[in-house]
């Protein structure tokens, strides 16, 4: 497991629970607006923490955390997650993760352990613009999968896009709604130029308030919850 931060308490990112939120260090796309670069592009890694100091802390804090979530960069790069899993769980915490979607395998194998509580998945794009908005070679088919699985997988989950408007439009959003439908919670989260791993993001404008909105309307018509965020 490679660790890059931990963020000790939230309570927005586990919907219901108290949580802390792990980030790992590695991601096998290169979103140009990915607001965590630390995490993304090697040469930005900080020092990181040790799996050991991580679960000494998480002793710790039992019975004033209920649970964990797993964040990145991409979790299901690391060799290491289904162990740390199975740890955090041994201490009594339920566990989200966070993913992209382009492992089904490895997400298959932790749904087949019980391993998962939460799932959110980001949906990036249309199928066939991923690698346009990902900068990165994916398998559509691998991404299509891990939203079968996770609809099927009768644990809690939400999709999730962030909608840059160089990258996505109103009929890409539309693509993505049919590929979720009957999903039962869809965000769309503005995009903010905080930090970006790509410098040029910084002056990248959001999407119009209204049309955001009004597209939001028309996606509730394949997923029963669509936010806005």
């Amino acid at each position: 497991m490679n660790i890059g931060t931990i963020q000790r308490f939230s309570l927005i990112d586990f919907p219901g629970r108290i949580c802390a939120i792990v980030f790992t260090q590695g991601c096998n796309f290169r979103c140009p607006y990915c607001h965590n670069p630390e995490l993304v592009e090697p040469s930005l890694y900080g020092r990181g923490m040790a799996e050991g100091d991580l679960l000494a802390f998480l002793d710790r804090r039992r019975g004033k955390l209920d649970a964990v979530s797993i964040t990145g960069g991409e979790p299901l790069l690391q060799r290491g997650l289904t162990g740390f899993i199975e740890k955090v769980r041994a201490l009594g915490y339920l566990v989200k993760v966070d993913t992209n979607g382009s492992f089904p395998l490895v997400l298959k194998d932790m749904l087949d352990k019980g391993l998962l509580d939460y799932i959110a998945m980001d949906v990036k794009a249309p199928l066939e613009k991923y690698e346009e908005v990902v900068k990165a070679s994916v398998k559509p088919e691998s991404i299509a999968q891990s939203i079968q699985l996770i609809m099927n997988s009768g644990i809690d989950y939400e999709f999730k896009t962030t909608v840059p408007s160089s990258l996505l439009t109103e009929k890409d959003l539309e693509k993505i709604g049919t590929l979720i439908k009957g999903a039962k919670r869809y965000y769309l989260q503005q995009f903010v130029p905080s930090k970006t791993l790509d410098p040029a993001f910084m002056n990248e404008k959001p999407w119009d308030a209204d049309l955001l909105a009004a597209t939001k309307e028309r996606l509730e018509r394949s997923v029963s919850s669509v936010i806005i965020r």
